[in-house]
């Protein structure tokens, strides 16, 4: 294809996009009139856009391109089922191979007490299901008072209506209703904004104990459930405190509350293990949500692996003629399932958790390198989940105005340099596949260097600095 080809079609794409399709999260202030950047092709740890320029994908496509994009032995295996049975229902008793498998291989991967899983299609419908199916489950046990769910300010657990109320990023919903009778949000465990003075250790009583205030106030025989991402993702990539996690578990079982772990973003590598509950931050979770590098993203899927002791509940049946009333079309999708088989193939064959646990620390050292820079703050994360804050103050750790779009500017400028990363208002997030090599960290950070530099610069062009 000539240049002036693959420039008129980039520009009947960019039109086409513009007139019809609804973003997700569109930013309308700049969208009518510059629309979006077109991803037409995508190659290992690359992707390119209809223009012809090729970057690095720092984001994973969203957290989820795990084990990088074109892998065509999971084409080939999506095509295989398609062409054999593409869809037929799993209601009523019904299944079929690929779900059947992709069950059993997620109990032998799970904490051992987790071996049922429900399936819907992504992490926000996950979430979702998972809510419901804790109310049935007290509902059965003969305990309906018990509805709360307790969620954290900044969590991010999706966009559908339960969802975004468990969402704790107050930006997400604004004039969107939410279902705020349902959820109590706690505050998030940020170590770099916890108190002047509070060691990291004082910082997890002072959450601790907040919890069991929480609890006390609205009565354990209120509270159903206590959900909690390993690592916080869109709000921030917030690492909790040392033991935070063991020790929220060990409020919720004082008190017979459910322990939700929203892996969605850390499952399937991202941390190092299939699973980072227990493997990273020794929790044994009632259930655990996934989705994402559960398919690597290349068909949508979503999973809640349910406890032995929950399952014993919810495959009771309430009496004659009961049925479990609730699930998906595409729950169990056979297509859906025979990519993420084949993707935790290659997750297992190529050793790409052994890859993050490898590479991963060099990520955080290399990152670590960027606070020299008069805007960086605070860098964090965990391996292959990692996390720049920009502040106008190192000192008092004060942010820029709104309008300075201090993430946007980062990103604009790293993606004139090759590189993709995601912009969250005053944060750039780096979430990159898990076949990073210590080259491909190098590489990526000598653009983010460069990038900060000119943003450094333009914020002070235009006073901000």
């Amino acid at each position: 294809m000539n240049t002036e080809t693959r420039t008129q079609d980039a520009q009947a794409l960019w039109q086409k996009d513009k007139d019809h399709f609804i973003h997700p999260f569109t930013d309308f202030s700049t969208f009518h009139e510059e629309g979006c950047d077109l991803i037409t092709d995508s190659d290992g740890i690359y992707v390119q856009d209809a223009k012809g320029n090729r970057f690095i994908d720092g984001i994973a496509g969203l957290w989820c391109v795990n084990v990088g994009h074109g892998r065509a032995e999971i084409g080939q295996a999506m095509a295989e089922q398609a062409t054999r049975m593409a869809y037929f229902s799993t209601f009523n008793n019904l299944s079929n191979a690929p779900a059947a498998e992709l069950s059993a291989r997620l109990a032998e991967l799970a904490p051992a007490h987790l071996n049922h899983v429900f399936y819907s299609c992504g992490g926000s419908t996950a979430n979702d299901a998972t809510i419901r199916l804790v109310h049935y489950y007290f509902n059965r046990l003969g305990q309906p008072a018990k509805k709360r769910i307790i969620s954290r300010n900044n969590a991010y657990h999706g966009t559908t209506y339960l969802a975004s109320t468990l969402t704790g990023i107050a930006s997400n919903n604004w004039d969107f209703d939410t279902l705020d009778h349902l959820v109590t949000h706690l505050s998030e465990a940020n170590c770099y904004r916890r108190p002047e003075g509070m060691t990291e250790a004082d910082y997890c009583d002072h959450l601790v104990r907040e919890f069991e205030d929480t609890v006390a106030e609205i009565g354990a025989d209120n509270i159903a459930a206590f959900i909690a991402e390993p690592i916080m993702g869109a709000g921030g990539v917030l690492v909790a405190p040392r033991d935070y996690h063991k020790r929220m578990q060990a409020v919720c079982r004082a008190n017979d509350i459910l322990y939700i772990a929203d892996e969605v973003v850390t499952g399937f590598g991202r941390l190092g293990h299939f699973f980072a509950s227990e493997a990273v931050y020794e929790t044994q979770p009632d259930i655990i949500n996934c989705a994402k590098g559960l398919s690597s993203g290349y068909a949508p899927l979503g999973a809640t692996l349910i406890s032995d002791a929950l399952y014993d509940v919810l495959s009771t049946p309430q009496g004659p003629g009961g049925v479990l009333s609730t699930g998906f079309t595409y729950s169990g999708h056979p297509v859906s399932c025979a990519a993420a088989l084949k993707n935790i193939e290659i997750i297992e064959r190529e050793g790409i958790c052994e890859n993050v646990r490898a590479v991963g620390p060099y990520l955080e050292e290399r990152l670590a390198s960027l606070s020299h820079h008069a805007t960086v703050g605070d860098v964090r994360g965990g391996h292959f989940m990692m996390c720049l804050e920009n502040v106008a103050d190192k000192q008092t750790k004060a942010l820029f105005p709104v309008e300075a779009r201090v993430g946007d500017r980062v990103a604009f400028e790293a993606q004139q340099l090759g590189l993709i990363i995601r912009p969250v208002g005053h944060l750039n997030i780096v979430s990159p596949p898990l076949i990073w090599t210590r080259d491909t960290v190098d590489r990526v950070v000598e653009i983010l260097d460069a990038a900060l530099t000119k943003t450094t610069a333009t914020l002070r062009a235009d006073g901000y600095l």
